[in-house]
């Protein structure tokens, strides 16, 4: 069996488990939001793992579009339709600004540019009225879906989101394998190369940037749905690092690396108290209860055994050993 069949059962098997997920004991609101995180670990995939481009002010998109989609829900009364369209926009326009800006420097300079950008819409957001600053963005309305599906049952807001997820993973892997995402293939690994081929390797980099924000305006907008608010840590500098780490710990440059980048950290964030609780009882220390209380510590190490052990991210290692393996045969 080569690798693209089985990556497609992968696929297909994770696909089955998040359709049965509700139905076997899961938290649909859990699942849900773990979701959300891993279109947002996609997303800036398709700009630093295909692209090459390592922005710092992902957050921006993620958080802004949250405010967005959530502030047009509650205070306009649009439909959950209409306020995750608007949070899309509203990422991608953000996105088309931050790039016009930042998408002529390279390396540091561009990450630089692209973190102080979303520092100021940090503080924008802090000080905006419609935001609730400290407080946050609080009871926002998942409404009906095209006036027919009433989202307030999770069961349904959870396929909805299934759905949603599912149609923007299968555009990043169209992207991906498009001549277009050759092109950017081709930027990442020899950027004079693709500029002397006749490449206006500016031009395609800002429409990566711009999809990727986009997409990432898409994961935020979702995620406010699901949980009913937004915060300032939905935009805080934080945010940008946590979603690096998603793809550092899966795997940079593969498709199914932030999807389990995301899971590892996700869980990790939300059930890292139950794992010290369960350590502490078979090893009879203490000290284990204490995890829950030391997330960014657990979260910290398990970034630097991955950048010693596991370079290419879990994933990555996965694949490149398959690629031995079948060099062996």
């Amino acid at each position: 069996m080569n690798s693209k069949r089985i990556a497609k059962l992968g696929y297909g098997l994770l696909l089955l488990a998040l359709l049965a997920a509700p139905f076997a004991g899961a938290y649909p609101v859990f699942v849900m939001k773990l979701m959300c995180f891993a279109l947002f670990a996609c997303a800036f995939n398709l700009l630093l793992g295909y692209t090459g481009l390592l922005s710092f002010g992902h957050a921006a998109f993620f958080g802004g579009a949250a405010y967005v989609a959530g502030h047009a829900v509650k205070a306009w009364g649009m439909t959950p339709e209409v306020g995750l369209l608007l949070g899309t926009a509203s990422g991608g326009l953000l996105g088309l600004l931050f790039g016009w800006l930042a998408i002529r420097r390279q390396g540091i300079y561009f990450s630089m540019i692209t973190l102080a950008l979303a520092q100021m819409l940090f503080f924008a957001c802090l000080q905006a009225p419609f935001t609730g600053g400290e407080d946050g963005l609080q009871g926002v309305p998942r409404g009906k879906l095209l006036g027919l599906i009433d989202l307030q049952s999770d069961l349904a807001m959870y396929y909805v989101t299934l759905v949603i997820v599912v149609a923007a993973f299968c555009l990043i892997v169209r992207t991906v394998h498009s001549p277009f995402g050759q092109v950017l293939k081709g930027i990442k690994e020899n950027e004079p190369r693709a500029i002397s081929l006749g490449y206006d390797t500016h031009r395609y980099k800002l429409l990566a940037f711009v999809l990727s924000a986009a997409l990432a305006g898409l994961a935020g907008s979702l995620k406010t749905l699901v949980l009913g608010f937004a915060t300032l840590s939905d935009v805080h500098w934080t945010a940008s690092g946590q979603v690096i780490l998603m793809n550092l710990v899966g795997g940079l440059g593969t498709l199914s690396g932030p999807l389990v980048g995301s899971a590892v950290v996700v869980l990790l964030e939300n059930k890292i108290g139950e794992l010290g609780n369960l350590l502490a009882a078979l090893t009879s220390v203490e000290w284990f209860k204490t995890l829950g209380e030391s997330v960014t510590m657990v979260t910290g190490l398990i970034f630097v055994v991955c950048v010693l052990a596991f370079r290419r991210g879990i994933m990555g290692e996965i694949i490149a050993l398959q690629a031995r393996w079948r060099k062996g045969t």
